[in-house]
């Protein structure tokens, strides 16, 4: 299976960089070949055509851009989706990383 690409995407970029931890290290004891990262909302254009994406997942706080983000990512046929808040807020890194692996399916 190729390399997937997880862009997390969240007010500053930073919140996420934990949760970002989490899922990498759920990866690794899966033996999942990913690459994900973190990014703040207004890095979003510029971060899709450096280091496009294979799914996108917004953090709760941004859930009001998902409308946007799937408008412009639908051509690509890239799924965007928010991450489940109780998810997000214990850090998750397992089912969040389901999450993107069930929406790229």
């Amino acid at each position: 299976m190729a390399k997937k690409t997880i862009m997390l995407v969240c007010s500053a970029g930073m919140s996420t960089s934990l949760l970002v931890s989490k899922m990498q290290k759920a990866a690794t004891a899966e033996d999942y070949d990913s690459d994900i990262y973190a990014i703040s909302s207004s890095e979003f254009e510029e971060q899709m055509e450096k280091h496009p994406a294979d799914v996108v997942l917004l953090g709760p706080q941004v859930r009001f851009l998902k409308d946007d983000f799937t408008k412009k990512l639908a051509p690509k046929g890239v799924p965007v989706d928010v991450i489940n808040m109780a998810d997000y807020g214990l850090m998750n890194g397992e089912k969040v990383l389901a999450q993107a692996k069930g929406l790229m399916k």
